[in-house]
């Protein structure tokens, strides 16, 4: 992880990926809250946005663009079309391109939905002493695709997706209490333990993302994650869409203190 990356002001991480650095943020601008990106053309938007409404603890909504606009009020002067270091394009279901701008590909009638991402929490976590094995190793974050079904909307359904930090057992508890508190970016764990439980096969093989080592003694502990609504995509089928790339994320000028609650902890 380089610090340097940490301490950025999220101005200028966006800067950096609008003139075509590609990386996952994971480590970046410390204290900020990311984002994820889906944008659908606007026949599908409500019903995009009810299904986020319907699964807040994997897809929490922090912002929606309008059709016509790409500034994110949470970001003074975005632009989600290129502000992001990697993106998804998807057709019919099927991803069809990953590009690093996809203003030339965005279509007039597009809406984007911005999704709370964990890697918010991360700066916490670390705080708190809770090992972040992909940042250590300079890996992206595991992800997978689960057994839950998440609640449908319309013709917009699919399976939640999980990303996954491992750690020693007894500081479980911990990871818990500092992401209870933050619900806009996903908050606390929606398993430990058992991949097998979540209808993960082969922890050793994300879906999304790279795999990282869980050591001997260390549990892995699974947060619902904003890569979520591209598995709808994935299982819906919609003519067009746009996602960012799992790992590479939109970063806002918020403070990830903005979306902090007191509250007790328990999973």
């Amino acid at each position: 992880m380089n610090p340097a990356n940490a301490l950025m002001a999220p101005s200028d991480a966006r800067l950096k990926f609008r003139n075509g650095l590609v990386t996952p943020t994971s480590g970046w601008s410390d204290g900020y809250t990311q984002a994820n990106l889906i944008a659908v053309t606007a026949d599908y938007a409500d019903e995009f946005i009810e299904f986020c409404r319907l699964n807040p603890k994997a897809c929490p909504v922090i912002d929606i663009i309008p059709a016509g606009r790409y500034e994110s009020a949470l970001a003074a002067g975005s632009d989600i079309r290129s502000d992001i270091p990697a993106y998804r394009v998807w057709v019919d279901g099927e991803l069809a391109d990953e590009v690093a701008d996809v203003s030339p590909g965005w279509r007039d009638d597009m809406v984007g939905v911005l999704i709370g991402c964990s890697f918010t929490f991360e700066a916490a976590l670390a705080s708190a002493g809770i090992p972040l094995r992909h940042t250590e190793t300079g890996r992206n974050v595991p992800m997978y695709r689960t057994n839950i079904e998440c609640s449908p909307a319309g013709r917009i359904h699919g399976p939640m997706v999980v990303s996954m930090r491992p750690m020693p057992p007894e500081l479980v508890e911990t990871a818990i209490r500092v992401t209870l508190e933050v619900p806009k970016v996903h908050g606390s764990p929606v398993h430990v333990g058992s991949p097998e439980d979540l209808g993960i096969i082969d922890i050793n093989r994300p879906d999304f993302g790279d795999a990282v080592e869980i050591r001997p003694g260390e549990v892995p502990v699974f947060w619902a994650c904003g890569v979520t609504p591209q598995s709808a995509v994935m299982a819906s089928r919609p003519p067009f869409a746009i996602s960012h790339a799992p790992g590479h994320m939109f970063i806002t000028d918020v403070p990830e203190s903005t979306y902090r609650e007191s509250a007790g902890a328990s999973l």
